[in-house]
């Protein structure tokens, strides 16, 4: 790997003080993305404002520096890597603010489209564009490839949306084109810029030929090449140049900021997956159902049909399906209220009756059936790209044809998939729009020319223009199709772009061979391949969905990033790069191991259910040695000696704060930090031991939770335990506690240090209590911490033990019986990394709603990191992992605020300054 040159480097430090990253692991983490391209960047930016910014493209521009635009790195045809300087415009540019009651909306490049769409919630509204990747994909991203998705088709993507840009230009000028004046602006900062864009606009209005090869194209989506329709549909210079940097891939200016005209979110949906025997019968029956107005019409082919059969959540009629020459429509029709929909849903029966269906249709209005539907079409790249053959590189490809042309068009396609020997070739996409996407499954050699691929990539180019198609609808143009934008629309228009290009970007700094290039083959270039290197991760597509959600991405990696940087480092072993190797495992075991909350919050978000936090567990457990697990060992068989020694040394250290910092300091410089927790005077007096409990006829067995008898409650409180008990009380629920619980834990303290011999101690003994308490199985288990559930759920799987969460408990078993006297005016609520994992949000949001008027879960709220004691050796972790729900929080006064594990109640405490308590402490205040 090359290192980066010294003069550009002080450069960049100069234009972004203390925000750029040049260690091997910086770059390799950011030089992969969801594409099939590799670039290592010279250097990483992280500019925290448009200002730092407009000064890096000075930079670039004074020193020739490659620089490309880096946020969320799910574009999928190369157009986020580079071997340049890599800009990380998500980690500073995530603002949202609402406008109007929500009719508009002012976003900066960082926040994702959930993100912004969880702020428009309230007001019923969301953005038009509804792409897959919508919980990790970005704005930045959204309005640099002009992003659509399933139910916006071209009249609500980003292009005709949009309402306003704030661009920073390669000159560094900063223009909103918003404002009154902005056309002036951009005259009197770049009148050459201003000037050529009206010349280039009367050039194309001028051509007959430009005009109609423009105006089909542009009729489908379309993200091929740069947006020149903005000639035909604006007139002023500053108009034209807003809407061709949507779709310009970050090869004209960069966006600090886009305002959008939002759309109404239909409340009331029906949805069905309709099954037809074979590809032909389902888009035959397009024209029929098109024109029945569905929001959506969703593709899958035989071979995504396979593939999602395998989902979890896929349903009952797709998981009974023997796959065959199938194929599906997903559709869904949406109304404002449920009457007109009812009237919809009933016409549209009609409708399905009469097609040539393999399966009997029906529309549902289910909520869950409905998400797992969509959840099953959402994942569905990525679940494929998943199951692909170990060590090929999934390759997905996007285009558009005409909806008459769609069936000849896939028959084709599969035609080629079979000439061209790509096996297990999968078709889905959004067919009311004739917008298809396929994947292939690549082994690609950095020693070999892919023959095949070139080969299929011009028999696939031929086809789809022959049909008066685009070859490339959704997902940019990238390196993947920049040799085919003149083929596409011929030498005349392709002479525009190049001239759009000159005009914005002189100096050509801003993401060379993206989009449109001089090198016919610029996207055989930079192949990336995926190497088998740890079972726990190699079906990892690199998509990056799991990014959002992971607490550390802020400070140090995400787990895409954990696991290329493990790639990374078996290709240095493999080339026998001593130095790359020992720079990689000493950047590693902080940034990697360390900083990993193994919280598992990245599962939920993975398509294809990778959880990165096992990787980790297995690496710590490889750093531990024999002497670390055995003391971990000694420890599950003292487990009630441990947990009393740590909360007295807590109440000791609360009466005698100054001289327990400064040994805790001491300590932590001589151990380790890794090894040694920080104490700090906000932390409470230690806890009280757990004691078994007997109850004649028991209908539940309590098992509190043993982090509940090392931390003390708030000072004003006697914790979870005693209001769970009674809350019992209260509701006529005789409650257990098994004998020796104070031994008793459910086993995440060894499991997230990779501990293997003392968790399978501590699971023997916890299994045998709790089978005999149980009466081996016939009483729900009812722990009182959500870590804790998620723990025993784990600990005691196959051993026919049912565990519950006390919050779930209260609400389906307690709460209907319990008279609320006294609501809360408004509660902040946490919920937390194992709530979400438990799929018990909704009960934890409904039983806070049952005591207080109003509950305040931010939209920015995340795992906190606490992660057991992760937030005491590494309270850096906790502190960045909290910041924006810290943030989000700041400007609100609520009356109470909770959460449902005490180590997340301590870290959020720690974070906002207001204490954090279990929430049934306040179902147990209110229901006095």
């Amino acid at each position: 790997m090359n290192p980066t040159d010294p003069e550009l480097l002080q450069a960049l430090e100069a234009a972004v003080p203390g925000g750029v990253r040049t260690r091997a692991v910086d770059r390799l983490a950011l030089a992969h993305d969801a594409s099939h391209y590799l670039l290592v960047p010279q250097a990483v930016v992280a500019p925290t404002g448009a200002e730092q910014l407009a000064e890096l493209l000075r930079v670039a521009a004074r020193q020739g520096a490659p620089l490309t635009f880096r946020s969320g790195g799910t574009s999928l045809s190369g157009q986020a890597v580079s071997g340049g300087v890599l800009v990380d415009t998500r980690r500073h540019f995530r603002e949202v603010e609402v406008l109007d009651d929500g009719a508009r909306v002012q976003v900066q490049p960082g926040a994702t489209v959930r993100q912004v769409n969880a702020r428009l919630a309230p007001y019923r509204r969301k953005l038009g564009p509804d792409p897959a990747s919508e919980s990790a994909c970005t704005i930045g991203g959204v309005v640099a490839n002009n992003s659509s998705g399933m139910a916006c088709g071209t009249e609500f993507n980003t292009y005709r949306t949009l309402e306003s840009l704030v661009l920073v230009l390669p000159s560094g000028s900063v223009v909103d084109t918003g404002a009154r004046d902005s056309d002036e602006r951009l005259r009197a900062l770049e009148p050459a810029l201003h000037e050529g864009l009206g010349v280039l606009r009367d050039r194309v209005r001028g051509n007959p030929g430009s005009v109609r090869i423009i105006e089909r194209q542009f009729a489908l989506k379309n993200t091929m090449g740069y947006g020149v329709n903005s000639f035909l549909d604006h007139t002023r210079p500053v108009d034209i140049l807003a809407h061709l940097v949507v779709g310009s891939e970050g090869t004209l200016a960069f966006v600090a900021e886009a305002t959008f005209r939002t759309v109404p979110v239909r409340p009331h949906a029906a949805t069905g997956l309709l099954v037809f025997p074979d590809l032909r019968a389902a888009t035959g029956s397009l024209p029929a159902l098109v024109a029945d107005g569905p929001a959506t019409v969703e593709l899958l082919d035989a071979a995504s049909l396979r593939v999602a059969r395998q989902d979890p959540k896929a349903d009952d009629t797709l998981r009974r399906l023997t796959v065959e020459d199938h194929a599906a429509l997903l559709v869904e029709y949406q109304e404002d209220s449920a009457e007109v929909l009812a009237v919809r849903a009933a016409a549209a029966a009609k409708l399905l009756a009469g097609l040539p269906l393999a399966a009997p249709a029906r529309l549902t209005s289910d909520t869950k059936v409905r998400a797992g539907l969509w959840h099953v079409r959402k994942g569905l790249y990525a679940a494929v790209a998943g199951a692909r053959p170990s060590g090929t590189t999934a390759l997905l490809e996007d285009i558009a044809v005409p909806v008459p042309s769609l069936a000849t068009t896939c028959e084709s396609l599969l035609s080629l998939f079979d000439r061209h020997g790509y096996e297990e070739s999968v078709i889905f996409g959004h067919a009311k729009d004739g917008n298809i996407h396929f994947l292939l499954n690549e082994r690609f050699s950095r020693e070999e020319r892919p023959q095949r691929y070139i080969d299929f990539t011009d028999d696939m180019a031929d086809l789809v223009l022959a049909h008066g198609g685009t070859l490339k609808a959704e997902h940019g143009t990238g390196r993947i199709m920049a040799p085919y934008v003149a083929r596409q629309y011929g030498e005349e228009l392709y002479e525009v772009m190049r001239a759009v290009k000159e005009l914005c970007d002189p100096h050509r700094v801003l993401n060379p061979g993206v989009l449109m290039d001089d090198d016919p083959e610029i996207h055989l270039r930079d192949l990336k391949s995926t190497p088998q290197v740890e079972a726990e991760v190699d079906r990892c597509v690199e998509c990056g969905y799991c990014e959002p959600v992971c607490p550390s991405k802020d400070l140090t990696l995400t787990p895409r990033q954990r696991i290329v940087l493990r790639r990374e480092l078996a290709a240095a072993e493999a080339a026998g790069d001593t130095v790359l190797v020992g720079e990689l495992e000493r950047d590693y075991a902080y940034d990697g191991i360390d900083t990993c909350a193994a919280d598992g919050m990245c599962q939920t978000a993975c398509p294809v259910l990778i959880d990165t936090g096992e990787l980790v567990k297995r690496l710590r457990a490889e750093q531990g040695g024999r002497l670390t697990q055995a003391a971990w060992k000694r420890a599950a068989g003292h487990w009630g000696a441990v947990t009393g020694a740590g909360a007295r040394a807590l109440t000791v250290a609360a009466k005698l704060p100054g001289p327990a910092s400064t040994a805790s300091a001491a300590a932590r410089r001589m151990a380790g930090a890794d090894n040694v927790p920080q104490w700090d005077a906000d932390l409470p007096s230690g806890g009280t031991r757990r004691r078994p409990r007997q109850a004649r006829d028991p209908d539940a067995v309590y098992f509190p939770a043993c982090i509940g008898s090392i931390f003390g409650p708030e000072r004003d409180s006697s914790g979870v335990g005693d209001a769970f008990l009674a809350l019992c009380e209260r509701a006529g629920i005789r409650l257990t506690v098994p004998a020796g619980i104070n031994g008793l834990c459910c086993g995440t303290p060894w499991k997230s240090k990779g501990m293997t011999a003392g968790y399978h101690e501590m699971r023997q003994r916890v299994t045998d209590a709790l089978l005999e308490a149980t009466g081996r199985g016939r009483l729900p288990v009812v722990s009182d911490a959500a870590s804790c559930t998620e723990g025993l759920e784990q600990l005691l799987d196959g051993s026919g033990i049912r565990v519950t969460d006390a919050v779930v408990f209260v609400h389906e078993q307690l709460l209907p019986g319990l008279k609320v006297t006294d609501r809360l005016p408004s509660l902040a609520l946490h919920p937390t990394c194992s709530s979400t994992r438990l799929g018990a949000d909704e009960a934890l949001t409904a039983v806070a709603a049952a005591v207080a008027e109003e509950v305040d879960v931010p939209a920015d709220w995340g795992c906190c990191a606490f992660a057991g004691d992760r937030g005491l050796l590494h309270p850096e972790l906790t502190a960045s992992a909290t910041a924006r729900e810290a943030a989000a929080l700041a400007g609100r006064t609520h009356a109470a605020y909770a959460s449902v594990n005490r180590t997340c109640e301590l870290g959020m405490s720690r974070a906002t300054g207001h204490p954090y308590r279990h929430l049934l402490e306040f179902v147990e205040r209110a229901t006095r």
